[in-house]
């Protein structure tokens, strides 16, 4: 309930907001030359000529998007096959399923990822490509086999086998990549051309000061609190089943708390965008993704009082291999709520220039 009255107030005050800067702008366009310099001109229509200007770092950006698209696409999967096959009743099944459907589905991470950077411009496909194949895989591997040598060191019972390592070592050179460059190829040549309903200027326009409120830094702070607490309950219960090996079953109501993040990320994001281009800041690809990513921080801030309050964890072994793994987590749900908050913003962005008459 919470959740749709937050909705509904964000749409409400954004339209009546939209419908006052329209009729702003269709009274300053019944002006003349005259009226109109001596106007205040002022709001997010003064950057239409940037606010489709390419992100800084659009490789990384690209690749960032492309991981986001994909990891939604296996959490979302693995979700609905939790619900319809029991998966919680064997022991590793579900890691098993998660793994299968990361490698099937990479062809939509070099889809995404590929034609986003294609749009921005970029020339360097193939090494795009590489970062979108091998960023998240390489971080999991990377502190797996971190974490695996501190259990091989204890001798532990945790410890992964040297045959699994090099099994998705495998799977990650000889499923994957192929996968995900036939992903690139079709997303270059089908998605590929920039379509933005304004002109880009050859020279980008200088950002004036604004209230330190209205900062990139610090929307991106405050834009993961709202998030974080829609999905503040669900984690303790996530936390409990994987750490206190509780058998988690509720995957129904998972699939509706996965839906609520993704409507709430979006509501809050296009608003921290509205306000970003309303103090003539045209940088909005990666407030908005850093805004909506920056839930994940709530979440690891939030897995250290679960760590002291709620685990009896001690020892080097099992704090690393708690906030080896917590990191992990945090950094995919923070990469997935990332892109939820661009595609949502990158909608309404296009919407509301396409609607403006721009001389």
């Amino acid at each position: 309930m919470m959740v749709i009255f937050l909705v509904g107030l964000v749409s409400m005050i954004l339209m009546r907001t939209l419908r006052k800067d329209y009729a702003r702008y269709s009274k300053e366009e019944d002006l003349d030359d005259m009226e109109k310099d001596l106007g205040d001109e002022y709001g997010w229509k003064q950057v239409h000529g940037d606010v489709f200007r390419p992100a800084s770092h659009s490789m990384l950006f690209s690749a960032l998007i492309g991981s986001g698209y994909h990891i939604s696409c296996v959490s979302l999967c693995v979700i609905i096959f939790a619900i319809l096959g029991d998966l919680y009743t064997e022991r590793g099944s579900l890691l098993s399923t998660a793994i299968f459907v990361y490698a099937a589905t990479s062809p939509v991470n070099g889809y995404f990822g590929g034609s986003l950077y294609a749009r921005m411009g970029g020339k360097i496909w193939i090494k795009q490509m590489l970062a979108s194949a091998f960023m998240m895989p390489s971080l999991v591997c990377g502190t797996a086999f971190f974490i695996n040598f501190i259990a091989i060191y204890y001798h532990a019972s945790r410890a992964i086998p040297f045959g699994t390592m090099v099994a998705v070592t495998c799977i990650c050179i000889f499923v994957i990549l192929p996968l995900t460059l036939v992903g690139t190829v079709l997303g270059r040549n089908l998605a590929g051309q920039p379509n933005y309903p304004c002109r880009i200027n050859a020279v980008p326009r200088p950002i004036p000061e604004k209230k330190w409120f209205m900062e990139p830094a610090v929307i991106t702070v405050l834009g993961g609190i709202l998030p974080f607490g829609s999905i503040f309950i669900e984690m303790y219960f996530i936390f409990t089943s994987f750490w206190a090996y509780k058998i988690y079953y509720v995957y129904g109501f998972m699939l509706l708390v996965f839906l609520i993040l993704t409507v709430v990320t979006v509501c809050v994001t296009i608003v921290c965008t509205y306000f970003l281009l309303n103090a003539e800041d045209y940088r909005w690809q990666w407030t908005s993704f850093l805004a909506a990513a920056s839930t994940s921080g709530y979440v690891y801030l939030y897995s250290f009082y679960y760590f002291f309050f709620k685990t009896k964890m001690y020892g080097l072994f099992q704090t690393a291999f708690y906030f080896g793994y917590m990191a992990l987590f945090s950094l995919a749900l923070g990469v997935m709520c990332g892109t939820f908050g661009y595609i949502g913003t990158s909608f309404f962005v296009r919407k509301i220039y396409s609607t403006v008459k721009i001389d």
